[in-house]
């Protein structure tokens, strides 16, 4: 069944003026005087009669008799002016309802982030962010790549940081620091002694002490050996940065870790570096959030910072 012509919504019309000029008509109403509304208004005397004849002209009817002794609203006017209340009313209403929803929105920022970033970069970042909104409750869930993206298409999180090869699916994002992997291993591995860095098919055939599938350091690295190989079956498998570089530091065997994440073992000789010859294992982190939807409020403040930090 079709629907009755009364049942199709119609769009405002072209007769209704704008805010700013029933404003001003409720203005010329308090104070009888166009002079003083302009100045209430923030507007000279001129604009101000040009805006009340522009608006006598789009409704069709006088509103304001002008005369030496000021500023009188016509019958029109009053009746128009009573409208005017009414929708000027009716926008504060609305207007105060949108920024009590922007400050329930601004007073928490929720952000998901792969592990290394969230151990080494978000803590200086979310302590800046801080100083300029004390009043932002932040909370923080840190996971794999692939982990980040599903909190963020499925709005658990407001933005997200990765460490993968590409943006996930279904995302936009932009680069805001850059990030090398190491191959590292204890001191007493025969690595440690090498003269000569490694070739990428000897790393690729070696069992490591890997992240596991998901995880943006694995990604990199998967991309970065497969011309040689791919992989070999993994060491050990393990869920976060540290468990990594802990086993590492144990003795148990090699791993490659982000660059931020071993600074005090390599200081400490905890850990050795081990250079590899002929292949690039670098990569970008990223801001991350759903397509469409650039970050808003916290979020985008956030975002600014390590921007500028990167």
């Amino acid at each position: 069944m079709s629907s009755e012509p009364h049942d199709i919504p119609h769009p405002l019309s072209h007769r209704v003026p704008d805010l700013g000029a029933l404003e001003l008509l409720l203005a010329v109403a308090r104070h009888g005087s166009l002079g003083r509304a302009a100045r209430e208004v923030g507007i000279t005397q001129p604009a101000a009669s040009s805006r009340i004849r522009s608006m006598e002209r789009q409704l069709g009817v006088a509103l304001v008799d002008r005369s030496p002794r000021g500023s009188r609203l016509t019958d029109a006017g009053v009746l128009v002016t009573d409208w005017a209340r009414r929708i000027v009313e009716a926008a504060e209403a609305f207007d105060a309802g949108v920024q009590a929803l922007r400050g329930r929105r601004d007073s928490r920022l929720r952000v998901a982030a792969s592990m290394t970033i969230a151990e080494y970069l978000l803590p200086g970042w979310l302590i800046a962010l801080r100083a300029g909104r004390p009043d932002t409750a932040v909370s923080l869930q840190a996971g794999n790549s692939a982990a980040v993206a599903e909190r963020l298409l499925s709005g658990e999180a407001d933005l997200g940081f990765v460490e993968g090869l590409a943006i996930p699916e279904g995302l936009d994002g932009a680069v805001v620091a850059h990030d090398r992997l190491i191959v590292v291993a204890a001191p007493s591995h025969p690595w440690a002694r090498r003269r000569e860095p490694l070739d990428p098919a000897e790393l690729a055939a070696t069992p490591l002490i890997l992240r596991e599938h998901g995880s943006g350091t694995r990604q990199v690295l998967d991309a970065a050996l497969a011309a040689h190989g791919g992989l070999a079956q993994p060491l050990l498998e393990l869920a976060s940065t540290t468990a990594v570089k802990a086993a590492a530091v144990s003795g148990a065997g090699p791993a490659v870790l982000s660059e931020l994440a071993i600074a005090e073992e390599l200081a400490s000789r905890r850990l050795a570096a081990i250079p590899v010859a002929g292949v690039l294992l670098r990569r970008d982190l990223r801001a991350v959030w759903p397509t469409g939807h650039r970050p808003t409020g916290p979020a985008r403040d956030l975002l600014s910072l390590t921007r500028a930090r990167g």
